[in-house]
Parts: structure tokens; sequence; C-alpha cells
């Protein structure tokens, strides 16, 4: 099963609509989106799950808070959650506004980082 390409093509979409600088690379045989040369966000086969999902580098502290939503899940591939990571099930992103909800949260951190490790 390849991951789901039209949610690529709606967060490529909204990375060129906000100017974001970023490239694309396959891994883990999902599809992550690179900004300031880290992973920002993705999309994961989950196989225990069955679906595509999409994976979010939102930090510790939004971690805390957003993992609380039902259609979050931990990012676990080994069994011990990837702090500050997170999964969001397709529920939780099928409208174009929650996607940019995710995704924003992931550029966010992704520069607050970059900005405080400059």
């Amino acid at each position: 099963m390849a991951f789901d390409e039209y949610l690529g093509e709606r967060i490529n979409q909204f990375m060129l609509s906000k100017s974001i600088n970023f490239y694309t690379k396959k891994m883990m045989g999902g599809l992550v989106f690179m900004v300031n040369n880290k992973m920002c966000c993705g999309i994961h086969i989950d196989k225990k799950f069955g679906d595509s999902l999409l994976m979010a580098k939102i930090g510790e502290t939004a971690y805390k808070q957003e993992i609380k939503k039902e259609e979050c899940l931990p990012m676990d591939f080994t069994g011990r959650p990837m702090r500050g990571y997170i999964f969001v099930i397709p529920t939780g992103f099928d409208s174009d506004k929650e996607l940019e909800y995710w995704i924003q949260k992931a550029i966010d951190f992704n520069y607050e980082t970059y900005i405080n490790n400059s």
C-alpha cells in the first residue's frame, strides 16, 4: 500500500501557498516534508491502523495538549513513542482547515526550533 498521494499534494499546496522553503523525502514507507533540513511533517502508512496517517513534529509542549484529542495518536515505531511527534488519523485532517491547523503547528515548531538553535 502506497501512502496517500492526494494528502501529499494537499500538504504540498499548503506549503507553497505559505511560501515555505521545503523539500520532500521518501522514507519509512511514507513521505516526509523537510523544512530547514529537519522533518516537519509527513505521511506514514500505519499497518496497525490500516491507513495513511499525518505525522507532525509539534514539540513536547504542544504534544502534551494535542495528544488528548481523539484524532491524535503517539508516533510510535518501536514500542516507545517519539517525543514531540504526533500522528493524526484521517478524520483529524479531512477538511483543509483541519489539515492546515496541523501543518501550521509543525511549521511553527520547526521555525521556533530553527531560530532558537541559530
